[in-house]
């Protein structure tokens, strides 16, 4: 087995080979600073010098320009880009226009009202966790909600105007939201 050499690894060792350089602009000293964007080189005359060299490179760049569509906001070209956050697609026409296609096109659910106070419906939310939950669209005045996906469907044993679509066994079954009625059924096709 072979001995490799662990400072090749170290981007810290090859940015103190540069360290010592001048700086370009004014011929000062260039020392190893961070931030939040990573580690970078600085001129330590700096407030007269702002020259900096980053030391970390962000892959962000253009992989290809699509034709088939143009943006729905400003009419430019759509591109495939490579971001911080991985792939995406976005208008050529950045900064100006910011549109970015999201693939979470996802069906509109039935239209559930609240059973609490009869006046709002059950929106789709998601929490700080990133879990997903259902509460009436009048909170503050209504404060109900759930945490399965809600179905119009009312409750033969208590009569409450919705039930919860959850998997039992394979199955999917509608099961009451009342704490003192859980009643459970399958699920009608």
């Amino acid at each position: 087995m072979t001995k490799i050499d662990p400072s090749l690894f170290n981007a810290q060792q090859h940015a103190l080979d540069k360290e010592h350089e001048p700086c370009p602009e004014c011929g000062s000293e260039l020392v190893m600073k961070h931030s939040k964007n990573g580690p970078f080189l600085g001129c330590t005359s700096y407030p007269t010098c702002e020259h900096i060299t980053p030391l970390v490179q962000h892959d962000n760049h253009d992989i290809k320009i699509l034709d088939e569509s143009p943006c729905p906001e400003c009419g430019n070209h759509l591109v495939i880009r490579n971001g911080r956050y991985g792939m995406f697609i976005g208008c050529t026409g950045y900064p100006q226009c910011n549109y970015i296609v999201h693939d979470e096109q996802e069906e509109q659910p039935e239209e559930v009202g609240c059973p609490k106070c009869q006046k709002g419906q059950l929106a789709k939310r998601k929490n700080k966790f990133g879990k997903f939950f259902y509460s009436c669209d009048c909170y503050p005045k209504c404060k109900y909600s759930v945490n399965q996906q809600p179905v119009v469907h009312t409750c033969p044993e208590c009569g409450w105007g919705v039930m919860l679509e959850k998997q039992r066994a394979g199955k999917a079954v509608l099961q009451c939201p009342q704490k003192s009625c859980q009643h459970k059924i399958e699920k009608p096709q």
